[in-house]
């Protein structure tokens, strides 16, 4: 009698456990984290856009918080991912430059894998996590997300991939795990369709989920189906009318997503981080206004980018918050909303901003952000930003709050606050490391076919790279 007394208790006991873990589990918000690739600051529609709708991406901002000083700590791909990854300055880690093509990056030219990920921590913490899209983040298996705390995987490796070419790549495929596919579909919607079946897998599950969907749109090469680029007849250009019809393309799969979460009874139980990954570049006919410069550059135009949060019910719905966030600061909310603690050993260089987005914490989220590109550089302290664009010593001053546009250098008028910010600068500079690869070369400019350049698929003109650009 007294041994089934104690079997029934312990039973009990252990069903209780269960059922608390199961619950403790439950609270903990599925994170998603989507990425767009090359995107100009004005191409949505809460962000002015006027030619090119995205309703499904823009009810994330009417639902969530719009940051109107959304920064990323690289100028282009593969740092602001790296930086992504691991919450942390990439120039810390020495990923300062885009690893260049399969053909020409060595073995060890990839996130370091001294560095602990977003996805290595959520995974450790019980969380499912998986990937859709662009990795950039190194061709080395030892680099692949599978290594880096992703247990699912559909994408590519490199900077860049054709969206209807499945054979002109072969040492770039697209990837399900670690083994190639034939993939016959437009590519974003596949990596829509990836989403989805994802979501689909794990909606039931009792641990929560963390997905990562990096689109490669609207990266070049510009190409798009009939069925998107019927939609907009009415734009002349034909550069703008494809890139907004990869834009329209991806909105539709960003609303299929959120779409599967309502349907799922999950929606007001996942916390979602819409970027972009830096700024547009001219190449792509994409539009920074009212920012001055573009993607490879630490003028705004290159590194403030669209920055949205959602978490239903926890943070509040169709706000504006205007003290800057930077892309690093993903990271550490994440893990502070699945009761993950932060630690100093984590060398975090991004904050958990809920406290901030929720109003509990009025002060701003970081006392300055910096940047370093090469000979390039940059460091935002309140409303003052120090810029050095170019390969030149030349210094420039502004302060966004009235000049967002970066149009009127005050660095000889007000030489005490350059030198505030340059100390502030150097001090930071001096905690970085050397890159662990050198910037990829430029590619030389084809040679002139026609007014618009080389026709792609689907009739459209290949445009040539400019030669501010950089390789990515």
């Amino acid at each position: 009698m007294k041994a089934r007394l104690l079997f029934a208790v312990g039973l009990w006991f252990s069903c209780t456990l269960g059922l608390l873990w199961a619950a403790e589990t439950a609270k903990r918000p599925n994170v998603l984290v989507i990425v767009a690739d090359d995107q100009g600051y004005a191409d949505l529609g809460v962000q002015g856009c006027k030619d090119i709708p995205t309703p499904h991406i823009d009810s994330l901002a009417k639902s969530g918080i719009r940051c109107t000083s959304g920064y990323v700590s690289g100028t282009y791909c593969s740092p602001t991912r790296a930086g992504l990854a691991t919450g942390r300055y990439q120039e810390r880690f020495g990923h300062e430059f885009n690893p260049g093509p399969a053909a020409t990056a060595g073995p060890d030219v990839g996130l370091p894998l001294t560095e602990t990920t977003l996805a290595d921590r959520l995974k450790a913490a019980g969380y499912s996590t998986g990937i859709v899209g662009k990795w950039h983040l190194g061709y080395a298996e030892k680099f692949y997300p599978q290594k880096r705390g992703f247990e699912e995987y559909f994408g590519f490796l490199g900077g860049a991939h054709s969206y209807l070419d499945w054979e002109g790549d072969a040492r770039n495929p697209i990837l399900r795990g670690q083994a190639p596919v034939v993939e016959q579909t437009y590519l974003t919607d596949a990596f829509g369709r990836e989403a989805l079946a994802y979501l689909e897998r794990h909606k039931q599950q009792a641990k929560p989920f963390f997905l990562y969907l990096a689109f490669n749109a609207v990266h070049m090469p510009l190409e798009a189906t009939q069925k998107y680029l019927e939609r907009f007849n009415s734009i002349d250009d034909p550069r703008r009318r494809t890139y907004a019809a990869m834009t329209s393309a991806m909105d539709d799969a960003v609303g299929e997503v959120l779409k599967r979460l309502r349907e799922s009874g999950l929606e007001e139980n996942t916390l979602i981080f819409y970027v972009s990954d830096n700024g547009g570049p001219p190449v792509n006919a994409s539009n920074n206004f009212p920012l001055r410069g573009y993607k490879a550059q630490t003028l705004e135009g290159g590194i403030r980018v669209p920055w949205i949060v959602r978490w239903k019910g926890h943070l509040p719905a169709g706000k504006t918050y205007d003290h800057p966030v930077i892309q690093l600061d993903i990271h550490a909310t994440a893990l502070a909303a699945a009761g993950v603690e932060i630690t100093p050993e984590m060398k975090l260089d991004g904050v958990n901003l809920l406290p901030y987005l929720r109003d509990d914490n009025r002060e701003p989220p970081h006392q300055a952000l910096y940047w370093r590109f090469g000979r390039q550089m940059a460091i935002r302290m309140g409303d003052w930003k120090l810029v050095r664009h170019n390969q030149s010593d030349e210094l420039e001053l502004y302060n966004l709050k009235d000049d967002i546009g970066e149009s009127k250098d005050l660095a000889k008028s007000n030489p005490d606050k350059l030198n505030e910010l340059k100390a502030a600068w150097d001090k930071w500079n001096g905690t970085l490391v050397e890159p662990r690869w050198g910037a990829p070369a430029r590619v030389k400019p084809k040679a002139k076919q026609g007014k618009e350049g080389k026709q792609g698929k689907q009739g459209k003109p290949r445009a040539k790279r400019k030669p501010q650009e950089a390789r990515s």
